[in-house]
């Protein structure tokens, strides 16, 4: 036997055995193996996720109206403070100093209006003197008792005099602007002399404080002040949070909210939405805004007190066992179903495969236009494979709310179907219609079973 021969048996050999393992082995093949899930009846919660910090709903910055050292601080931070308690005392050297002044010039113009209101007295006794000189002057004029020269120093005499009395009139009338302009500056240094004892505006509690005695505040009327400390209501705090444009839409006010803050572990506190914002967040810091920026809408959600009242310190009412500024993860619940058809969002994908008959029926189905001969007018349709006879049977279906584990099913699925889950590969990409599959959990001795 040749040395050619010999290669061709032991080639022909080797074809011969892979082919036999392969007719053993892929015998055995009962398909790509799956998971599957049952129907089920449940209830779904429609929520949107989002994260925020804790702040008081009602904070107030007690900021400086004047400048100057500060003299007295009475409270400190923690402190529980009433409206129209003293909170800093500015020193008010300079300021009563320019109250005094502004004093003094309210009594200069009302001595100087009383002294135009004496001139004014003076002028009329002159005036009235001047005309009676006139009259008579007049009389012996007409007369030829007097000269021209005469009669006209008479006449000159009553026209300063009635002139006179017009000054004086405008005199007094300066006088009283005078008085008017020296008050209202007397308010204003009495004002200012107010603002350097500063007060609460509302009871609540001193949240921050960043000054001490002997420092010195910068106070100004055209602009804010040095900020000094913080007033801060503890006894309702709330959750601010920046929902995506996506989700926004779904959130409305008075939505209930589930709160859990990463200072608390294993806790979850009840909330309620009262207030959306109208603007994106990013429109208000910047006029021009780029397409790849994520647009946010800010909503506030107030944590309800008797969700942790049991975290409160006897004696401490006023304190809240929150801070300004913890992080929080809120869950708005925007919608919910009762005792609907569900199934694993994982078990959900989207197909356009015309060569699947249950695609092919719900196109032709109600849709006498469809042209199946024109690829371009596919669409994908959301779909699921339930588990036939061993094999995956693709269904159409229609979804309704989700959540995070469980989707609606309006339509397309009755309760008792077993639903292909997973894997994810297989379920959103591989599986076909008709295609043979081997279940991997309990169900699928039941399925080979039943074969």
């Amino acid at each position: 036997m040749s040395k050619t021969v010999k290669i061709i048996l032991i080639s022909l050999g080797v074809i011969i055995l892979i082919a036999v393992l392969a007719s053993v082995f892929g015998g055995k093949r009962k398909g790509v193996e799956v998971s599957t899930d049952d129907t089920s009846i449940r209830t779904i919660t429609e929520t949107v996720s989002a994260s925020g910090k804790i702040q008081p709903e009602v904070e107030v910055m007690i900021s400086a109206e004047v400048s100057g050292l500060i003299l007295d601080l009475p409270v400190k931070e923690g402190d529980l403070v009433g409206p129209g308690d003293l909170l800093v005392g500015i020193n008010p050297d300079i300021y009563q100093s320019a109250l005094g002044r502004a004093q003094a010039a309210v009594n200069t113009s009302r001595a100087t209006l009383a002294s135009s209101k004496a001139r004014k007295l003076q002028s009329e006794a002159q005036f009235l003197a001047a005309e009676r000189s006139f009259e008579r002057s007049q009389q012996l004029f007409e007369q030829g008792a007097i000269s021209q020269a005469d009669y006209d120093q008479a006449l000159s005499n009553f026209e300063v005099s009635k002139a006179e009395v017009e000054a004086a009139e405008q005199s007094i009338k300066s006088a009283q602007f005078s008085i008017a302009s020296a008050e209202a500056s007397y308010r204003e240094a009495a004002d200012n002399l107010k603002r350097t004892e500063l007060k609460a505006p509302m009871g609540g509690t001193v949240t921050a404080l960043t000054k001490e005695v002997g420092e010195a505040v910068l106070g100004t009327s055209m602009m804010q002040g040095e900020t000094i400390m913080k007033v801060s209501n503890l006894s309702s705090m709330e959750v601010n949070v920046e929902v995506n444009e996506s989700d926004i839409v779904l959130v409305s006010l008075g939505d209930t909210a589930m709160v859990e803050v990463d200072a608390y572990i294993d806790e979850e506190f009840k909330g309620v939405v009262t207030e959306i914002s109208n603007t994106a967040l990013n429109s208000l810091t910047s006029s021009a805004l780029s397409m790849d920026q994520v647009t946010n809408f800010s909503v506030k959600v107030r944590i309800l007190p008797s969700s942790y009242k049991h975290l409160m310190n006897e004696g401490e009412e006023h304190l809240s066992p929150f801070r300004p500024g913890m992080s929080a993860t809120v869950e708005i619940m925007t919608d919910k179903a009762e005792d609907v058809l569900a199934i694993p969002i994982k078990a959900v994908t989207t197909r356009s495969d015309t060569a699947s008959n249950a695609y092919s029926q719900y196109m032709n189905s109600g849709n006498d236009d469809s042209d199946d001969d024109e690829e371009d007018d596919k669409e994908d349709l959301t779909c699921v494979f339930v588990l036939e006879n061993g094999q995956s049977v693709i269904r159409v279906v229609e979804t309704g709310l989700q959540d995070s584990k469980y989707i609606e099913i309006i339509d397309g699925l009755e309760d008792g179907d077993v639903i292909i889950s997973g894997p994810y590969k297989e379920v959103s990409e591989n599986l076909k219609n008709g295609k043979r599959v081997k279940v991997k959990n309990s169900r699928a001795k039941d399925e080979e079973s039943e074969e």
